[in-house]
């Protein structure tokens, strides 16, 4: 009856399959493209240095987050795409505004041809019949 709304690639998520624990490191290493190995690394150094506060956060997280629904992406540019968004999204959005700033003078190139075909054509007409009458 009701359709299920996409997952958000823009979302983050805990990644229990992929996850030692309750996947929160592995989560956030899908989400920024990082290694997750790097990411555990990160957080030891971070429970060694500040055991409460990371302690706290990582299991507020894990009770937070969703779990990763299986099918996230469409496709791998889909994936690689929604990471650049998330790593740089300045750039992203720069690319983003060039290609669509190429595709529109495309189209208006296009346009101009095809109206200016148009144009000459109906001229054409009109200087038919007002030789005819």
């Amino acid at each position: 009856m009701f359709e299920r709304s996409r997952p958000s690639p823009s979302k983050l998520y805990r990644n229990r399959r992929k996850g030692k624990i309750a996947g929160v490191c592995a989560g956030v290493a899908d989400y920024t493209g990082i290694p997750a190995l790097l990411v555990r690394a990160l957080a030891v150094v971070a429970l060694i240095m500040f055991s409460l506060p990371t302690l706290i956060i990582y299991f507020g997280a894990a009770w937070l987050l969703d779990d990763a629904p299986e099918q996230l992406y469409d496709s791998p540019e889909e994936e690689t795409f929604w990471r650049r968004v998330r790593a740089t999204p300045s750039s992203t959005m720069h690319d983003l505004h060039h290609r669509f700033l190429s595709n529109e003078r495309r189209l208006r190139r296009i346009e101009a041809q095809i109206t200016a075909k148009e144009f000459d054509l109906r001229r054409k007409f009109r200087d038919l019949e007002a030789g005819s009458t």
